[in-house]
């Protein structure tokens, strides 16, 4: 399975809490549901379409305790989302938990390598293996290479406070834009694939 990583962002790179003012309060965030004001039926039909090659979902701790509470009381099973987030396999990497009772959900991370179990878990069958926000699992994906593509939706906000999905002291690397679109409320949404290393130039005009 390819790993796809799909995150909300603001201008300024924050992914902290976009869906709600109780979805992460750390760092006495105070600015939780931002993402809210811009969604419209394009931004819909892009999450849908995504969905649609779901095989597996990797969500951190916090973001499936969220999802737990939401999804599993969305039965409509015509629900692009619902449909699949209720059925399809969920692996949680976590320390903390010691049960999960949403369907089809899988604890990871005993072995405390958790980069090396996501390694495994993309080498199964599959379409994509899907995160969504999960920011400290983007952390150790980003620090380990593991991501084949991502999802950016970058919203028209700046915060200037908030976890950020390329926290300081993260491992430098190029990425290669796939495609980018606009919603008619302003958001971008941009897929971008790994593409080596940062490469280094200057525009200092050459020495006679």
């Amino acid at each position: 399975m390819r790993l796809t990583l799909h995150t909300f962002l603001t201008l300024d790179g924050v992914m902290q809490a976009p869906g709600g003012p109780d979805e992460d309060r750390d760092g006495a965030f105070a600015y939780g549901g931002w993402s809210f004001p811009f969604g419209d039926q394009d931004f819909g039909a892009a999450v849908t379409g995504w969905f649609e090659h779901a095989s597996a979902f990797l969500l951190g701790r916090r973001t499936y305790e969220i999802f737990a509470g939401h999804w599993p009381r969305v039965t409509d099973p015509a629900d692009p989302i619902a449909s699949k987030l209720n059925a399809l396999p969920k692996y949680v990497p976590t320390a903390t938990l010691t049960a999960a009772d949403w369907n089809n959900t899988t604890l990871i991370g005993g072995s405390g390598d958790v980069a090396a179990e996501v390694a495994k878990l993309k080498e199964q069958p599959g379409d994509e293996l899907q995160v969504h926000g999960s920011s400290a699992l983007a952390h150790t994906l980003i620090e380990h290479d593991l991501i084949d593509e991502y999802r950016l939706l970058y919203f028209p906000v700046h915060l200037g406070t908030g976890k950020k999905l390329f926290r300081d002291g993260a491992p430098s690397a190029a990425l290669r834009l796939v495609s980018a679109t606009t919603t008619s409320t302003g958001v971008i949404i941009a897929t971008y694939q790994p593409a080596g290393q940062v490469q280094l130039g200057s525009y200092a005009l050459d020495q006679d």
